[in-house]
């Protein structure tokens, strides 16, 4: 099997140390692996395949000939910045910020719904990797679109502290610990609000229209990714004091109906999709316990008895993993089986 130069940029963030781990366990073929991230990083170590690796700083590095798949989770402004030195020197970026996702030059990729869409990355040696929460309701939602065609869908989120980095996972576990010692909880710095034992909903910063960053990257990543621009869509974010997993209420209209049974037949067929759904078990999927799995968990199926053709459902999963690391992996082994 061929083996590729792969670089990992963001190396040191949460999302960057996962796609290490990530590559690691697909056993991605790395025939030489370059680490890069912020000055704030630089001489720090990371381990790969039992072999440490220096991590180079990003702003120091003028040449990345070589490199032929590049990994990024940097930032927005960085993306913008390098992603185009690295495809200008010969690489293809997987970019896992916003900053590409909306360019019509530039495939918006989940390998389970969209594929043929990577072969755009020539366009600019870019391919964008969707926003967490988007991923895994396009997942779910791509086997119930294809049987009945999707008329309109609602969405409320309930996303971990760790879509927000590591400063919010350390903000959370310093929150709940001063508030199981009998301290005041201290204000939080990452975070719109208070996180412990509280929901904000609100994730990024408001627009014009009142709704979030974060809920028009959802409804317009959705329309790309599933191509259809005319889709009805609305969704409302909340960030939740849970460490890592995001959970999705989605409600659904569909043009022919689903039954539970059917839905239930259609998405256990689905490639990544895991049904857990027993009410009579209290079997459900639940954030604490998908962390660390790479598949879309769903359940708690049922008709929405409010319109004619309505559907429930309940999808979590490691927005960590298939939410982000796995995710811009998988991209990565599509290009590899059919482009380069």
């Amino acid at each position: 099997m061929k083996e590729y130069n792969v670089a990992v940029v963001g190396a040191t963030g949460a999302v960057g140390r996962m796609m290490l781990t990530v590559l690691e366990e697909r056993n991605f073929p790395v025939k030489n692996l370059r680490l890069f991230a912020s000055p704030k990083s630089k001489g720090t170590r990371l381990t790969f395949k039992g072999e440490e690796v220096e991590v180079e700083v990003l702003e120091e590095t003028k040449n990345f000939q070589g490199i032929e798949i590049a990994l990024f989770s940097a930032g927005a402004q960085r993306s913008l910045d390098y992603a185009p030195l690295f495809a200008r020197d010969g690489a293809v970026v997987i970019d896992n910020s916003s900053a590409w996702r909306m360019d019509p030059e530039v495939p918006l990729v989940v390998p389970e719904v969209n594929p043929h869409a990577i072969a755009q990355y020539k366009n600019k040696g870019i391919i964008a990797n969707p926003n967490c929460s988007t991923i895994q309701l396009v997942v779910v939602l791509k086997p119930l679109h294809d049987f009945a065609k999707i008329k309109r869908i609602v969405v409320t989120t309930f996303q971990s502290v760790s879509g927000a980095g590591q400063k919010a996972i350390n903000e959370l576990e310093a929150q709940v610990k001063a508030w199981c010692n009998g301290e005041p909880i201290p204000p939080s710095k990452h975070l719109p609000q208070i996180i412990a034992f509280n929901c904000i909903p609100q994730i990024d910063v408001f627009l014009s229209n009142r709704y979030t960053k974060e809920e028009m990257k959802m409804i317009e990543e959705t329309r790309k990714i599933m191509e259809i621009p005319e889709l009805r869509i609305t969704a409302t974010t909340v960030r939740v004091p849970v460490f890592y997993g995001h959970a999705e209420s989605v409600n659904i209209e569909t043009e022919k109906k689903i039954t539970v049974e059917k839905a239930m037949e259609l998405l256990s067929k689905a490639s990544g999709v895991v049904v857990l759904d027993n009410p009579e078990k209290k079997l459900y999927p639940l954030q604490i316990e998908v962390a660390g799995r790479d598949e879309v968990f769903v359940g708690r199926i049922r008709e929405d008895f409010s319109v004619e053709n309505g559907l429930n459902l309940w999808i979590v999963a490691d927005n960590l993993r298939k939410g982000a690391a796995t995710n811009a992996v998988q991209i990565a082994e599509f290009l590899i089986e059919k482009y380069l």
